[in-house]
């Protein structure tokens, strides 16, 4: 079971990035689904989750708003579309996944599949 994230890169404030998480090994679709990032020196933290069962999304509140999670169920793949991005935004992106719904979608030890991560610059 792998997956992949891919997408990240440099780009200005208020700038766009699409970041992409493409799951293998087994289908993802009843999955719930989530995005997490670590900067430098900081605590990795939740960015978005997109929970299976009745198709929610959820957003921390630092990107409410910027970003939207969505998922490619026929594609194995999750993304995060991100718009107007910060500076702060610079980050390491990791996308995860649990095979078991939950409403601690915010929650890291839940998740039990990870990404390697993708490297995210906001230059200002």
């Amino acid at each position: 079971v792998q997956l992949q994230a891919s997408g990240g890169g440099l780009v200005q404030a208020g700038g766009s990035l699409r970041l992409s998480c493409a799951a293998s090994g087994r289908t993802f679709s009843n999955h719930d689904m989530a995005w997490f990032r670590r900067a430098a020196g900081m605590e990795r933290e939740f960015v978005a989750a997109f929970r299976y069962i009745g198709s929610r999304t959820y957003y921390a509140d630092s990107v409410k708003g910027r970003f939207t999670i969505s998922r490619d169920n026929a594609m194995n793949t999750v993304h995060l579309q991100m718009n107007s991005l910060k500076p702060e935004d610079t980050a390491v992106y990791y996308c995860a996944a649990d095979k078991y719904s939950s409403d601690r979608y915010y929650d890291q030890e839940r998740y039990e599949y990870w990404g390697q991560g993708t490297q995210v610059t906001v230059s200002s």
